[in-house]
């Protein structure tokens, strides 16, 4: 099992698992389902429900990651399997990315 810490615009909103059956699961922290000021941290991950589950990774989060060529020499250069999407969300999704979601591993 492996786990991410979500962050919208720097505050942690929630928790992304993948378990070891390779499913998905998103959960909003309470604090900030409760929160009416803090947003959705996605259309397709609505507040109106706590945790959502999916066999393969979000859409929202599969978008984050690097495609093409660079996608390829991130995956080379970091060591990561090609069709790791979750390993690959962790190398590349903790700083720079092109909205306010950022995504932190938690240490196993």
């Amino acid at each position: 099992m492996r786990k991410a810490l979500v962050f919208y615009k720097g505050e942690e909103a929630g928790i992304l698992t993948q378990a070891d059956n390779g499913k998905f699961v998103f959960e909003y922290h309470d604090n900030w389902l409760t929160d009416s000021y803090k947003p959705s941290i996605s259309l397709t991950l609505p507040k109106n429900q706590q945790i959502h589950h999916q066999d393969q990774i979000f859409p929202f989060f599969f978008n984050m990651l690097p495609e093409g060529n660079n996608k390829r020499l991130v995956c080379n250069l970091l060591r990561i399997d090609e069709d790791d999407y979750f390993g690959l969300l962790l190398a590349t999704a903790r700083f720079d990315t092109i909205g306010a979601v950022t995504v932190e591993k938690i240490p196993a």
